[in-house]
């Protein structure tokens, strides 16, 4: 590239000791570090008079800076602008990141600043932005190191880049799951699946003072109503999703996945020999993805089936033409939905 102007300002030049106008420009550099050619942007001042380029200290330090980035880049290795941003994502400071790793005090430091990471420490700092679960292992095996307030600002942060990923990949296998279906309107109920939505009528399920005893078998009972009344009345389903017939009536592909998705209010009770899924929601709520039509479905089917108990549902979903036309383990498909008992 050619010279470029970025800056001027009228001070004493370092070059000349005279007060005029001095030029910050950016020039194309090529070097060599490490055997290896490296091209890269480096800042100068241009003094006019003396038509010669120079650096002060600073400039000096970040130009070296950007040509050991343009090495990193070049090698696949993090850049000491990403390294920050992995210890700004943990909101961890330098030498407390390097006392996580069993490294030197003042490792990350030099590798934020003039240093270049050798490939095995890059590997452990990606794995680290990749991986927030093994942060939180290593934090916990070096718990004696740090302060009880520092160690729980840590582990909070990890734990909630934790859920975010983990809830990222179930909304993914979610929707994976879902592909092969969308060419059919008769099985997702002419709606394209909104997880979002999903989760909302889970919620406004579980907030009704009209639904009682609300676990697993029953809310799944009730989304498929839900949805069925939904494509009766208006041609398209709430929320997209797929049901198939399953021993205890309608189950919608991926019901696993659902449940553990942020934002539904599942928690898992233990029953003595086994364990339930239940749903409660006490606090006050916003149901944003719900439109007022889909709430008006909603409540129909919560007035007429939500103080069932589950083998009530069950029953009565058993009852059902999409069900007892459907054959065990297949998608119950939405033109059943004309002859449905609500």
């Amino acid at each position: 590239m050619d010279m470029k102007v970025i800056k001027s300002e009228k001070r004493i030049c370092s070059c000349c000791m005279e007060e005029h106008e001095v030029k910050t420009v950016l020039l194309k550099e090529h070097t060599t570090f490490k055997n290896e050619p490296v091209d890269y942007v480096a800042s100068y001042f241009l003094c006019d008079m003396a038509n010669e380029l120079h650096m002060a200290e600073q400039m000096l330090k970040e130009n070296d800076a950007k040509m050991k980035d343009a090495y990193r880049e070049k090698e696949g290795l993090l850049t000491s602008l990403e390294i920050g941003r992995i210890r700004g994502k943990y909101g961890i400071s330098q030498n407390d990141l390097c006392t996580l790793l069993g490294w030197g005090g003042k490792t990350i430091t030099r590798y934020e600043s003039h240093q270049v990471q050798d490939k095995a420490h890059d590997t452990i700092l990606k794995k680290i932005d990749e991986d927030p679960e093994w942060f939180i292992s290593l934090l916990k095996n070096a718990k004696a190191s740090f302060a009880t307030d520092t160690y729980i600002r840590y582990l909070d942060t990890a734990t909630s880049l934790y859920e975010k990923d983990q809830n990222s990949y179930l909304r993914k296998a979610i929707e994976a799951s879902y592909a092969k279906f969308q060419g059919n309107q008769m099985y997702h109920g002419n709606a394209e699946l909104s997880l979002d939505k999903v989760i909302d009528v889970i919620r406004y399920f579980a907030a009704s003072r009209e639904v009682t005893s609300l676990y697993k078998v029953k809310l799944m009972k009730l989304m498929w109503y839900a949805d069925a009344l939904a494509y009766k009345m208006r041609g398209a389903a709430i929320t997209g999703l797929v049901y198939e017939a399953l021993p205890m009536g309608a189950v919608p592909v991926g019901h696993n996945y659902i449940i553990e998705l942020r934002g539904v209010p599942c928690e898992e009770v233990d029953m003595g020999e086994s364990s339930a899924y239940r749903f409660s929601l006490n606090e006050v709520c916003t149901f944003n993805h719900l439109s007022k039509e889909d709430k008006e479905i909603l409540d129909i089917v919560i007035k007429k089936l939500g103080r069932m108990d589950k083998d009530e549902i069950v029953h009565f979903m058993h009852k059902e033409k999409a069900y007892s036309e459907t054959t065990l383990r297949s998608v119950i498909e939405f033109k059943y939905a004309q002859n449905l008992q609500i």
